[in-house]
């Protein structure tokens, strides 16, 4: 990659770890979409999970005395259930597919009945959405809105929400990583400084956020975090749906 890209790269994430420093979610989200644009999809995961495992390792240890540990170690076991079943198939999807998955599950979140409503204090539900998005995580990138609206089903505080999501998610980029950096058939490599400028930007942004999300009500942080959730899951969807239908145009007209 030329050095004039790497250093646009080096400022989205920076943008985006901000953005996910603030509301613990959405950065990631647009990140992978950006990043699906430039790359094959295997080092788009792959570069994708360092970012993560970066932005979200440092947000957990600036928010550490928060962190909810009981639906960590829950959501975890769903992890390895996901990692063990998609290790035997090693599915790869097209990035159309990706893109839309990664913008319906907020809306399928919201869609359950009451009474399974998303709750991150439930085992059940913990291992339930552990396995699913670790599933989603492996085909987009991200475990996407569905993990966001989970841990805003419950009744944690901005703090709370921001650092237990954080571990979940250092685990799950984790497991990414492994799975896209060695277990597929096309596993990906990537350019070390590339991953250096992406380590770098992602723990300068998450730090820039802390001081505006300490300054922000509870109320506040789930009103625009919902907003922001349905405004990125509608455009990729819009995206998603674009290229679905330009790639079967392009078939066709073969």
């Amino acid at each position: 990659m030329t050095p004039i890209l790497i250093a646009a790269l080096g400022l989205l994430m920076v943008a985006t770890a901000f953005l996910s420093g603030l509301f613990g979610m959405a950065g990631g989200m647009i990140l992978i979409g950006v990043l699906l644009t430039f790359m094959p999809l295997p080092t788009a995961m792959v570069l994708h999970a360092i970012t993560q495992m970066a932005s979200n390792g440092w947000r957990a240890f600036l928010w550490r005395a928060h962190i909810r540990w009981r639906p960590v170690s829950v959501y975890l076991i769903g992890c390895a259930l996901a990692l063990g079943l998609w290790s035997l198939t090693r599915y790869v999807p097209d990035k159309p597919i990706a893109l839309l998955l990664l913008g319906a599950t907020p809306f399928m979140a919201r869609m359950m009945p009451k009474d399974i409503k998303p709750n991150p204090d439930s085992v059940w539900q913990g291992t339930f959405y552990g396995t699913v998005c670790m599933g989603l995580m492996l085909m987009t990138g991200v475990s996407g809105p569905l993990m966001d609206t989970f841990f805003l089903g419950g009744n944690f505080g901005r703090r709370e929400t921001v650092a237990t999501k954080a571990t979940c998610q250092v685990a799950s980029h984790f497991t990414k990583l492994i799975y896209f950096g060695g277990i597929i058939d096309q596993a990906a490599t990537l350019d070390p400084v590339l991953a250096g400028v992406a380590i770098a930007a992602s723990m300068l942004g998450t730090t820039l956020a802390r001081r505006i999300l300490e300054a922000m009500s509870d109320q506040q942080f789930r009103t625009w975090a919902n907003r922001l959730i349905t405004t990125v899951a509608g455009y990729y969807i819009l995206y998603g749906g674009w290229l679905f239908y330009a790639s079967r145009a392009s078939a066709t007209a073969f």
